[in-house]
């Protein structure tokens, strides 16, 4: 029984042997190795396309979402693009008034200024003759 065993032992490891030694022998096989390296290509071009197909889905939902946003902003620039006109005409307007009203400003700080020489003026000659008056009682 013990032989048997032993048998069987001897028998399996051999077998064993004669697998690894087909294994090595394929894997030498210059067939074999073409086909172990057309698989890794298989499977490096399947992983690529898996992420470009979700690239691609990225794209077109950016495309989808983004056409949208921008119809919404080109309706919106003609919306704003009628009243425009309207606009610069009420500013046009509006800086038409600021310069009439800077000329009468100015016209009125030039006269303010004439009335304030003037004034000077009738006050120096008051106060000359309030000096001569005062010096002539003092005396």
């Amino acid at each position: 029984m013990a032989s048997r065993r032993c048998l069987a032992l001897v028998l399996a490891a051999g077998c064993a042997g004669a697998a690894q030694a087909v294994e090595a022998r394929a894997s030498l096989n210059p067939i074999r190795k073409v086909v172990n390296m057309l698989q890794a290509m298989q499977r490096k071009v399947e992983e690529e396309g898996e992420k470009e197909k979700e690239l691609f889905d990225k794209f077109m939902c950016w495309c989808k979402t983004g056409s949208s946003d921008l119809t919404a902003s080109i309706e919106a620039a003609k919306e704003k693009g009628d009243s425009l006109p309207a606009e610069i005409e009420a500013s046009e307007g509006k800086v038409a008034q600021a310069k009439e009203d800077l000329k009468s400003a100015q016209v009125d700080r030039t006269a303010a200024k004439e009335s304030m020489a003037e004034a000077t003026a009738v006050r120096e000659k008051e106060a000359a003759a309030f000096a001569a008056e005062k010096a002539e009682a003092d005396t």
